[in-house]
């Protein structure tokens, strides 16, 4: 899953950015509103945290930006004005949660899962396809009840595939969502991954879930 962080208040953007690539998440982020812009308009985000108060162009006029170009990205409204005025304007303007300066970085968490949940209109934070379960929030994988070791990579692939089972996803896709912009590797890092999950979720069942589309892309699927 990749987010964004607008937040003009270095330390905290950094420290936002350390606490979730420890829970698994792909991060780019930036300091000022123009900036934002051209992340915004140059990749895919899961989610955008977004802070109001900003250098250049405000998060309520970037949130006008991307609700006009149909971006439907979950928007999370970061800022120390907590008045009702204050989330009136942005909830109308098109944030889907908000939240006031200082904050818990647990609720943020949760905040975080939900919202990334509710847009792919999953209910729960656990996620089962055939035996196959995938558990968001303690980020474990078993298969048959039986635990399955991934790393960071894998797991998200995995969640992400599995968030948006029976769609098949391009590489394209499953790039824009796993790597930053500070990402250089070799272009074909998605089939090595899908690769690798493969071997830990498929091999030895005799029901295979992962699916290749000759063409366009990566599947998981009961057939």
């Amino acid at each position: 899953m990749r987010i964004l962080i607008v937040e003009d208040d270095v330390s905290l953007n950094r420290l936002i950015s350390e606490k979730l690539k420890k829970e698994h998440y792909t991060v780019d982020s930036c300091h000022l509103g123009n900036e934002a812009l051209a992340y915004i308009d140059g990749a895919e985000y899961d989610l955008i945290i977004l802070d109001i108060m900003l250098p250049n162009m405000s998060g309520l006029e970037i949130l006008t930006h991307i609700r006009s170009k149909k971006n439907t990205v979950p928007v999370l409204l970061l800022t120390a004005k907590d008045s009702v005025e204050d989330k009136v304007t942005g909830l109308d303007l098109g944030a889907d949660d908000y939240m006031a300066k200082p904050f818990a970085f647990e609720e943020l968490l949760a905040r975080i899962r939900v919202l990334i949940r509710r847009s792919s209109s999953q209910s729960s934070q656990v996620y089962q396809i055939a035996d196959l379960m995938v558990n968001d929030k303690t980020k474990t994988v078993t298969r048959s009840n039986i635990p399955i070791s991934l790393s960071s990579k894998e797991f998200n692939i995995l969640l992400y595939m599995i968030m948006h089972a029976g769609q098949v996803l391009s590489r394209e896709t499953l790039n824009q969502h796993m790597w930053n912009y500070d990402y250089e590797g070799s272009s074909n890092i998605i089939d090595v991954y899908i690769r690798y999950l493969r071997k830990k979720i498929d091999e030895g069942h005799e029901k295979k879930l992962i699916h290749t589309i000759r063409g366009q892309g990566y599947v998981i699927r009961e057939e």
